[in-house]
């Protein structure tokens, strides 16, 4: 634990912190249990004792009362500090991720070839431009009604939303998902539980009159779906497929995308969401990327695939693959989905555990994002325009779009 927090950039001290307070609870517990036996004990001598010996011994269960009430505190204040760093620790990171920051990453692997813009002859706009055109993205009056990193989808750009979330739907369902609307406000131990009151809680919405926090994924309730339950062994693995809008303050990321919809405060996703044994963790994290790539290979877009570094996961994630779509006008990649092994850290957390064979034992989550609708739409947008502002529709993409081959300008 010391040596993932070390290349987590995490502090590694808490790690000696916890064990010195788990010892605390455990010394003060024996001790409160050797003063509650003494209590007992007494309690029978007193009963048989006369004169100056009952005066002693009722002195002494006086005193022992006092000294069994600050064990117990002693124990209960050990177990709450113990508890605190516990749950302020990450995840114990998986020893296959490589090691650094943001930009340590390892490309697995490219697909497709991003097109040559100027061989074809024109120079590509980029989304904002294009969806100007298309009256299908209007910022201007997002920022106006609602501020900045705030939007509005109208006509085909509406249209294109609903058609995605169907699609990626279909998909899930196909696969053998449960498909799930879930809710946007959650109670506490939920978002704590998944982890995300950590070194995320900046970018978490708060309405404190309520004690609730707005989701900025559906995997902070579908991991919390089961909490305090237990599932037969048998069952699994559970797969949930869920729709929610997300909510994102965005903190820390002043001047960092400020044009158009690529870095939100408000948008929509599929969520693929796993609950499965921790033997069959790593195979299922494989399969939940793949299906995100069968997704963008649909779609004909160019991407690439990446082993995200230690120093860039997420305090839950034990290893994170992200897939970049390619970006024509900003001539890189950028992140449209990512999958995460959250390994036994989040079922711990909300206490959800199998039982298999008569024992019962914590069990692994995971998740991955099958479609983030803004970045999509932008990656759509871009790699598939045409010379005079119309898009190419993906033919996947088609029969989800009233059967629509090609998005045209609007008419001024």
């Amino acid at each position: 634990m010391r040596a993932s927090q070390r290349v987590r950039g995490e502090d590694v001290d808490v790690v000696d912190a916890l064990l010195s307070a788990d010892e605390r609870r455990r010394s003060s517990g024996s001790r409160f249990d050797e003063l509650r036996n003494e209590q007992k004990s007494l309690g029978k001598l007193v009963a048989r004792a006369q004169g100056e010996e009952k005066a002693a011994l009722l002195q002494r269960t006086k005193d022992l009362a006092t000294e069994v009430k600050a064990a117990d505190a002693e124990q209960n204040e050990a177990k709450e500090e113990a508890d605190r760093l516990l749950r302020s620790l990450a995840n114990l990171i998986d020893p296959a991720a490589p090691v650094g920051g943001e930009e340590d990453f390892v490309t697995l692997e490219e697909v497709g070839t991003p097109r040559d813009f100027a061989a074809e002859g024109f120079e590509p706009r980029d989304h904002v431009e294009l969806g100007q055109i298309l009256g299908a993205i209007d910022t201007e009056r997002g920022a106006k009604v609602a501020g900045a990193r705030s939007y509005y989808l109208t006509g085909v750009g509406a249209l294109l939303e609903l058609a995605l979330v169907n699609m990626a739907m279909a998909q899930a369902t196909a696969a053998g998902f449960t498909a799930m609307i879930t809710p946007a406000l959650v109670r506490p131990a939920a978002m704590d539980g998944t982890g995300f009151l950590g070194q995320a809680a900046e970018n978490v919405y708060y309405l404190p009159e309520e004690e609730r926090y707005l989701v900025g994924t559906s995997e902070v309730p579908l991991a919390a779906y089961h909490m305090d339950e237990i599932l037969d062994a048998g069952q699994l693995p559970l797969r949930y497929a869920g729709f929610s809008s997300c909510f994102r303050r965005e903190a820390g990321t002043y001047g960092k995308d400020t044009r158009g919809i690529i870095r939100v405060h408000q948008f929509e996703k599929v969520e693929m969401f796993v609950f499965t044994s921790p033997e069959e963790a790593e195979a299922e994290h494989r399969r939940l990327l793949q299906w995100e790539k069968d997704f963008l290979n649909a779609l004909e877009l160019p991407y690439r695939v990446i082993d995200v570094a230690s120093g860039d996961l997420g305090s839950s994630a034990a290893r994170k693959f992200d897939i970049e779509a390619w970006i024509p006008t900003q001539g890189k990649y950028r992140e449209v989905t990512s999958t995460s092994n959250t390994t036994e850290y989040q079922s711990r957390r909300l206490s959800i555990r199998m039982r298999e064979e008569g024992k019962v034992r914590p069990l692994a989550t995971l998740n991955g994002t099958l479609v983030a609708v803004p970045r999509t739409i932008v990656a759509i947008l871009e790699n598939h325009q045409q010379a005079d502002g119309s898009v190419v529709v993906p033919e996947a993409l088609r029969p989800f779009l009233g059967g629509r081959s090609v998005i045209e300008p609007v008419a001024k």
